[in-house]
């Protein structure tokens, strides 16, 4: 080869771009444990949309497994764990357990449940405090209710459910101490038909209102409301459009945004173990009426539940909670 061709492929070749190995940027991983199916339009859809926020904001690899059992719940955290999971969720009062066993066993990831008071170096609850906005509903209870008595239907009776009965209950009984509400638990989330039928006998006793903590469930007690035209209410997700003609107004959790917010507390490494209490003051529980049929409610109602609501967030008013 001649010498002015060497040169000429000597000069080439500096001009290339120097490439250096590619660093490798680890991936934010996060999963999450849902007792029930996400497609039951509540509280398992609301975790589910969180986990895809998580996703779209931070880029992150994200796995949801859906367990029904103890075992199941410790298997599932244990899976993360093994794989290097930055942060996973449990998404229940019934998770605790699991994440401590857990979080014994893989430092390096947390685990946080969404509700409980287990706290540990690497274990914490996010405790919603629905009853703010169970409270409102059964003011809104007590001062429609033509029969004085509402009905409450739970799937499993677990304390951060029953919880939220305590504040509703409070609430009703706020506006008229001698008013009744009475509880029924079917024992699962998913039957629809014993949802249903539970929220029959409640009507036939007597109840012109109807709340539910049943989750995939709740859709039974829907339909029962719809059959005999009997107002209800949704909760943990905005439901007013499920059944529009009954739904008064729903207890609403911004599930995504606590979950977002948790993330990034996990991803940025200034994770501290303890109780992270979320409500109506962090912008997390709301009331939402359903427009279609707020306009039927006395505005002397709207008027008490605005007021009550303005003291919640401002702390005025602590509303009775159980202990758990």
């Amino acid at each position: 080869m001649k010498r002015g061709a060497v040169l000429l492929l000597c000069f080439i070749a500096a001009c290339q771009p120097t490439r250096h190995p590619r660093q490798a940027t680890r991936l934010f991983k996060v999963g999450l444990l849902t007792p029930g199916s996400v497609n039951d339009h509540g509280w398992n859809a609301i975790a589910y949309e969180g986990l895809l926020r998580i996703q779209k904001e931070f880029g992150a690899e994200i796995s949801h497994q859906e367990t029904k059992t103890p075992a199941e719940f410790e298997e599932g955290f244990r899976s993360y764990g093994a794989k290097g999971f930055d942060l996973a969720f449990g998404h229940g009062f019934e998770f605790q357990d699991a994440a401590l066993k857990a979080g014994a066993q893989y430092a390096k990831t947390v685990f946080i449940t969404t509700s409980g008071s287990s706290v540990a170096k690497n274990v914490s609850p996010m405790v919603f405090q629905l009853e703010q906005a169970t409270y409102l509903l059964g003011i809104i209870a007590a001062r429609e209710s033509k029969t004085g008595r509402a009905g409450v239907v739970g799937g499993i009776k677990l304390p951060s459910i029953e919880s939220t009965f305590i504040a509703f209950r409070a609430g009703a009984q706020s506006v008229n101490p001698k008013f009744e509400v009475k509880e029924v638990y079917t024992g699962n989330f998913d039957d629809l038909g014993a949802a249903r039928l539970a929220t029959l006998s409640l009507i036939n006793a007597g109840c012109d209102f109807i709340f539910h903590q049943a989750n995939e469930a709740g859709r039974g007690v829907f339909q029962a409301c719809s059959e005999r035209n009997v107002r209800c209410f949704g909760s943990n997700k905005n439901q007013n459009e499920l059944a529009p003609n009954v739904i008064l107004a729903s207890a609403v959790l911004d599930m995504p945004t606590a979950f977002v917010y948790v993330a990034r507390i996990v991803r940025d490494r200034q994770f501290q173990p303890h109780v992270y209490w979320l409500g109506m003051k962090e912008g997390i529980v709301s009331l939402v009426w359903n427009d279609r049929l707020k306009s039927s409610v006395a505005p002397s109602t709207v008027a008490d539940v605005d007021r009550v609501e303005k003291q919640i967030r401002s702390g005025a008013l602590q509303v009775p909670r159980g202990k758990f």
